[in-house]
């Protein structure tokens, strides 16, 4: 019987419901921003494409710098009035949001499936990360406000498409609550109607959100350079971090996280049991996430072993629409990947591969779109199967640079030397892992890996609640995050002050 698409989980039967549910913000014909506390049809509206099967959905309206201006004014009065509340009463309206957040958990996630292919168990536990993780920050927030005070104006967040709630969203609470008005920008490649619904129902309890849409090119020297901006949360590539740099004062408060080639060592070892699934598991939404590990740097004598686990573990990998079911009844489906975010993406990694290969690259696997799990006849034009490419060249992106798609590559080494140095490429990382049977060695060689985290035989990730998130060399600039760290990041401490982080003129890691 051929896949159908699950009753009810249509991109209109969801957008009805959000219209029914806030029909402030969703219009029949437009999703709307919010600023200065009211929701408006400014902006340009258009159309966006859904990388599940290509079908239209909602885009973001686009608004111009003069219209970003306007917002930033209004967010700086709601700033001042905002800062005035007291913590109790923040943290009221804050788990009031909150439980609308759960209420409409499913119906978050499943925006999330047709804006940006999140798969339904990733998609889910993004929304659930971001409730989670806020509760957990009213429980234990007052010992990190003590002797603070907000900044001196609302917090600007430009931040990428793949994690809307559990980064983005998580972020702009914790910042409310800490006594910031906040701006968001949402990003313009997915997740607008997620956080669009997720900001109406959090605007009802008198959160100070603002959140606007429209061109980084346009909107950015704005929402970066604005002088009323307390602190400047961005999340992205290394591309547009730099030219963010360009135009922010470095006195400014700032949290910028950026991408990093996040390898993974094979290194004297032999419990490959415990590494296969790991590998499987790497798989998770294709990759396309900032603690990815794209890359393994293998011994070389080891590379027969290692080799036979990993194929295993990615021939197991499985993907295709997110929706998809045998019979109406049956539940979403697990699947540890959907599309790639556009097309065009799709498009760009089939020809950095393909380059990759051309000039010598040894193509270890390349899984086929025919294994994937799909409607009969449905566009699947951004999707990406699994591709393992050993000794990618030098000329290669794939050689310094994460491919943010389903792509791992594979460099050979001899020696602790030649290891370090291909685990160290591209110039500082978010995480780092070492598979080794000695824990001395292990440990030593971490010391020498340029990443903030490092897992000795397991993957690290971004973390939750208190532990610390930052990055190393060129993948982090500003205030480190996570715990304490993140509202010490958005709030006024003593005079003199040095927070944990990456700035112009120190580097400050906390304790590990």
């Amino acid at each position: 019987m051929s896949p159908i698409l699950k009753p009810g989980t249509s991109w209109p039967d969801l957008y009805d419901r959000c219209a029914r549910i806030a029909p402030e913000a969703f219009h029949h014909d437009r999703l709307l921003n919010h600023v200065g506390g009211k929701w408006q049809r400014t902006g340009t509206s258009g159309e966006a494409t859904s990388p599940v099967d290509g079908s239209t959905i909602a885009g973001p309206p686009r608004l111009d710098a003069a219209q970003a201006e306007e917002a930033v004014a209004a967010a700086v009065e709601q700033h001042r009035k905002w800062a005035a509340i007291p913590l109790k009463e923040r943290k009221s309206r804050t788990l009031a949001a909150l439980a609308e957040l759960h209420t409409h958990r499913d119906l978050l996630a499943l925006l999330l499936v047709w804006e940006i292919g999140k798969p339904w168990r990733l998609a889910t536990a993004d929304v659930d990360r971001c409730i989670e993780g806020v509760e957990w920050y009213v429980e234990q927030i007052d010992p990190m406000l003590h002797g603070r005070t907000p900044l001196h104006g609302p917090i600007s967040n430009i931040a990428s498409w793949n994690y809307p709630m559990s980064v983005l969203m998580h972020a702009m609470l914790v910042q409310a609550l800490a006594g910031n008005a906040v701006i968001a920008k949402a990003p313009t490649d997915g997740g607008v109607a997620c956080l669009t619904l997720a900001t109406a129902l959090a605007v009802r309890h008198g959160l100070p959100l603002t959140l606007v849409s429209g061109s980084g090119r346009e909107l950015s020297p704005v929402l970066v350079g604005s002088p009323d901006i307390g602190c400047l949360s961005f999340v992205g590539g290394r591309g547009v971090g730099g030219e963010i740099v360009t135009g922010l004062d470095a006195t400014k408060r700032h949290v910028l996280e950026q991408e990093g080639l996040n390898c993974w060592g094979v290194w004297e070892f032999g419990d490959w049991d415990t590494l296969r699934p790991q590998i499987r598991k790497s798989f998770d939404y294709a990759k396309q996430r900032c603690t990815a590990y794209p890359r393994y740097v293998v011994q070389r004598s080891l590379f027969d072993s290692f080799l036979s686990v990993y194929l295993e573990a990615v021939r197991e990998v499985t993907f295709g629409h997110p929706l998809a079911v045998t019979s109406p009844g049956d539940d979403l489906p697990a699947l540890d990947f959907g599309p790639l975010i556009t097309d065009a993406k799709a498009k760009e990694l089939d020809d950095v591969v393909n380059e990759a290969i051309t000039k010598g690259g040894v193509p270890l696997y390349r899984g086929t779109l025919s294994s994937g799990r799909f409607l009969p006849d449905q566009q699947m034009s951004a999707y990406f199967a699994p591709v393992a490419i050993l000794a990618p060249p030098p000329s290669s992106p794939l050689h310094h640079a994460e491919p943010f798609g389903p792509v791992d590559t594979i460099v050979l080494v001899d020696t602790e030397a030649e290891l370090l140095a291909a685990m160290n490429a591209s110039n500082g990382a978010l995480v780092a892992s070492l598979s080794c049977d000695d824990e001395a060695v292990a440990r030593r060689l971490a010391g020498e890996v340029n990443a903030f985290k490092f897992g000795y035989g397991k993957a690290r990730s971004r973390g939750d609640r208190s532990e610390v998130f930052g990055g190393r060399g060129a993948s982090w600039r500003g205030a480190f995050v996570g715990g304490e760290l993140l509202v010490h990041a958005v709030t006024q401490g003593p005079p003199g002050e040095r927070l944990y982080g990456n700035f112009p003129s120190y580097s400050l890691y906390p304790p590990t």
